[in-house]
């Protein structure tokens, strides 16, 4: 059987005051141990349910940017991401959201998936998630 008092020390849910204002049912972040799992990011307005006006390339730039924003607030970076996961309401606006990411990143980029998904929370355009470590 785990040990709770290991378990409680490898395992820490991070969450800025801006995020638990929003009275959301999940946590920004969840570190164990070195690793970093971060909540799926829509293209949504700091500190607000709405999402960025202009389409895919305004809600991609924010939601990169709100990844950044999330990461920083705990005293960690872009750079330490490892994995995206990207999921676009439509996949004709893949090239569009490419050239908004790689804004973002420099090479060696992190590993990426991405596939098309239909009803996304809040009508986005698109969602992504990372990985990352504490570490690099």
């Amino acid at each position: 059987m785990p040990d709770p008092e290991l378990a409680a020390k490898t395992v820490a849910h991070l969450n800025s005051p801006a995020f638990a204002a929003l009275g959301l049912p999940f946590s920004e972040i969840v570190r164990v141990g070195e690793t970093l799992y971060l909540s799926g990011q829509m293209g949504n307005l700091p500190g607000t349910l709405t999402l960025a006006p202009g389409g895919i390339k305004a809600e991609a730039q924010q939601a990169l940017q709100n990844i950044k924003s999330t990461l920083e607030a705990h005293g960690y970076s872009m750079a330490q991401i490892v994995k995206c996961t990207v999921m676009l309401a439509d996949m004709n606006d893949w090239a569009t959201f490419n050239s908004i990411y790689t804004a973002f990143f420099t090479p060696p980029y992190p590993a990426r998936s991405a596939f098309g998904s239909s009803g996304l929370a809040l009508g986005g355009r698109l969602e992504i998630e990372v990985i990352a470590v504490t570490h690099r």
